[in-house]
This record gives C-alpha cells, sequence and structure tokens, in this order.
C-alpha cells in the first residue's frame, strides 16, 4: 500500500533584505514581501505554482500595505529610508548616492 501526501501551500518570501520606512508606524522595519503557492510533497515546497503580489509588511507595528504604496510616486533613501525629492541623486540626510 503506497500514501501520498500532497498538496499545495503558501510559503512568504523576502523580496528585499534592507528594511524601509513603514508608512503606518514610521520605523525602518517594514519589508518587500511576497506569497508564493507551492506543490507540497510530504509538507516540502517542491513547485511553484502560483507567484503573488509583493506587499510592504511592517515588523514591527504589523500593518501590511498593498501595491498602491509600493507603486506611488513618492521616492526613499535605500540607506536610511527617508522620503526624498524625484530630482535628488543624493540623500541630503546621510549622504549615499541613489
Amino acid at each position: 500500500m503506497f500514501f501520498f501526501i500532497g498538496g499545495i501551500q503558501p510559503k512568504t518570501i523576502n523580496i528585499d533584505k534592507k528594511p524601509v520606512l513603514c508608512p503606518s508606524c514610521g520605523l525602518l522595519r517594514a519589508r518587500y514581501k511576497r506569497v508564493d503557492h507551492y506543490l507540497s510533497l510530504f509538507f516540502i515546497p517542491v513547485i511553484p505554482v502560483k507567484r503573488g503580489e509583493p506587499f510592504l509588511y511592517c515588523d514591527r507595528c504589523g500593518e501590511q500595505s498593498g501595491n498602491d504604496y509600493i507603486n506611488s510616486r513618492d521616492r526613499y533613501c535605500k540607506n536610511c529610508g527617508r522620503k526624498l525629492e524625484s530630482d535628488f541623486t543624493y540623500c541630503p540626510f546621510c549622504g549615499k548616492s541613489i
């Protein structure tokens, strides 16, 4: 007798390792994530079935922002997370190149 244990399960993927500024609490604790669905065999994800949409999730306050925040025209420094003007090439707060 042979039993096949399988199914489709979600898996949360971190898209970017560097934290960004959270739109809710204002701390540098939000990260871009995505929920992908995998075909799993014996509870081990094997084959990706569906790729999810990216979203912003704050580890501190738990706020989740969808694509409207990610695709906004506001620019933020990748180093310090502060809001920047669209014509800046260097961050005026930390001095790093954008």
